[in-house]
């Protein structure tokens, strides 16, 4: 089973993430998130269940400014334990893509997991100022400590919407979906002509 771990405290936040790709139950993943934030509780929810990963992820952070420190820093924990579960990456297909419609929203996603860290954030003007009750820029940090930890190249585009809310379910979906491909083991050799991944 690839499975990956990570426990990080700060003077931030308290963070344990438990991921395991494939799932151990043939009804579905296994999913238990609590961030103290519930939008974040809601879409890591829905990309480790589009994905089909296990996920047990806990955060106690600092509420009382806001939930800028408890979603990046649960992005990028979350990061490093999907590179830990991946390890060599040996026979992954590394790259995955969606789109997604959301009522009358839509993203796309693409992602490799090529070793080589990089964010693409494009629509963003779509979303609203606050969303959720924070600000909807906390959205992009997120994504881009997850990529960034998980060594992740990740393009994110909201198309069109005008709801908040359905463009970034819209875009947590299209990336579980993106990981499931991503993570797919379809070989046993490293998926690059220049022998490695990074």
């Amino acid at each position: 089973m690839r499975e990956g771990s990570i426990v990080r405290n700060t003077s931030e936040t308290r963070i344990e993430v438990r991921i395991r790709l494939d799932a151990a139950q043939e009804g579905g993943p296994e999913i238990r998130v609590s961030t103290g934030y519930g939008m974040a509780d809601h879409m890591l929810h829905l990309i480790a269940f589009w994905a089909g990963f296990d996920l047990d992820l806990t955060c106690k952070g600092d509420l009382h400014i806001d939930a800028h420190h408890s979603l990046e820093d649960s992005g990028f924990c979350l990061g490093k334990a999907l590179l830990a579960a991946l390890g060599e990456r040996r026979g992954i297909c590394r790259i995955g893509n969606a789109k997604v419609p959301m009522d009358e929203a839509l993203a796309e996603v693409n992602i490799d997991l090529s070793g080589r860290p990089y964010l693409v954030y494009r629509g963003a003007e779509l979303l609203p100022p606050i969303l959720g009750g924070e600000e909807s820029d906390l959205w992009r940090e997120f994504f881009r400590a997850f990529s960034s930890a998980a060594q992740m190249n990740l393009h994110i585009e909201y198309r069109y919407g005008l709801n908040g809310h359905h463009l970034i379910e819209s875009a947590c979906k299209g990336l579980g979906l993106a990981l499931k491909q991503g993570v797919a083991v379809t070989g046993t050799s490293i998926l690059s002509t220049k022998g490695s991944l990074d």
